[in-house]
């Protein structure tokens, strides 16, 4: 039973440099980023504690790490690292982000790996809830390292959440999970599907929980989710927004998810508030942002539309 906190898992954390245009100055944002630290993000703004388990070091290190200590409501279990943590450098003040340099980190040590998997482990059994996001390029670490922890967690009582794709997804599908977030972007990518179409993705959901995803969802850019829940898959939908940013809605609608689980919430009310959590972001700059009122209000007007039996 979970505690309502939330274990991430973020071996690869950033360092985000990010050049805006305010008026006529420009304006320097620097900030910790990563899929791990944009879930972390939303979790807490939705009233739920987070343990980070990350590895950080190095010159760079040394600007991210107080940089993630400062975050609201968040636990950090650092592994230190001599070097080779990840940044990046964009410039936004001509209104879309453009990439000016990026590296995604060096491969974690053996020692390195070794404690951040203790930690892991640890601080997930404690949470009972644990979400695994993936490393910005997969030099970093490898993915048989998420399909042993995937492992370990549930069959000692933890729900695994994973928002992966590629070999990530398939060492956790192999290894049985509670729920899995992807993009239709991301399946088409892998060759899982062929369009986005409708009829594919549901294809998609059927595979990946048959593959072993108990509960899965499909996000479609600027189009509702699917989502497999109990044995039925259900079109997600609600009022559109404006956006203002488009990056990070796939990664607030896992953290919406996981929240809603660690407060005791169903399956169903999880996904209802992942969508809304994921169209509140688009609406923001900052990635894995929003507010809990907003949410919760966009949360009442997400519907879930029975569209097929799962088998």
């Amino acid at each position: 039973m979970s505690d309502g906190r939330v274990m991430v898992f973020a071996p690869a954390p950033q360092l985000t440099v990010t050049i805006e245009q305010h008026h006529d100055e420009p304006e320097l944002h620097v900030h910790p980023g990563g899929q791990g630290i944009w879930q972390t993000r939303m979790i807490t703004s939705l009233g739920s504690q987070v343990t980070l388990c990350t590895a950080a070091g190095g010159e760079v290190g040394r600007v991210l790490i107080p940089l993630m200590a400062g975050l609201s409501g968040v636990t950090i279990r650092l592994v230190p690292r001599d070097h080779g943590t990840g940044w990046y450098v964009h410039d936004r003040r001509s209104g879309s982000r453009q990439e000016i340099a990026e590296r995604p980190g060096v491969p974690l040590s053996r020692h390195e790996l070794d404690e951040l998997y203790n930690v892991t482990l640890a601080e997930g059994l404690r949470a009972g809830i644990a979400i695994l996001s993936g490393p910005a390029h997969p030099s970093v670490i490898k993915p048989e390292v998420y399909g042993r922890l995937a492992a370990d967690l549930r069959a000692h009582g933890c729900q695994v959440i994973a928002d992966l794709c590629g070999r990530y997804l398939e060492e956790v599908l192999a290894a049985g999970l509670d729920v899995v977030k992807i993009s239709h972007e991301e399946l088409i990518k892998d060759g899982l599907v062929t369009d986005g179409s409708t009829e594919e993705l549901v294809n998609a959901l059927v595979k990946l929980n048959s593959e072993g995803a108990a509960a899965a969802l499909v996000s479609r850019a600027g189009d509702g989710a699917l989502a497999l829940i109990d044995d039925e898959i259900y079109e997600v939908t609600l009022p559109r927004l404006a956006a203002a940013e488009h990056r990070g809605a796939g990664d607030s609608m896992t953290a919406g998810v996981a929240a809603t689980l660690a407060g005791g919430g169903s399956m169903t009310e999880a996904v209802r508030t992942g969508a809304a959590a994921g169209a509140l972001n688009v609406t923001r700059h900052g990635l894995g942002t929003g507010h809990v009122d907003a949410v919760r209000v966009l949360t009442e007007r997400v519907r879930l539309t029975p569209i097929k039996k799962a088998s």
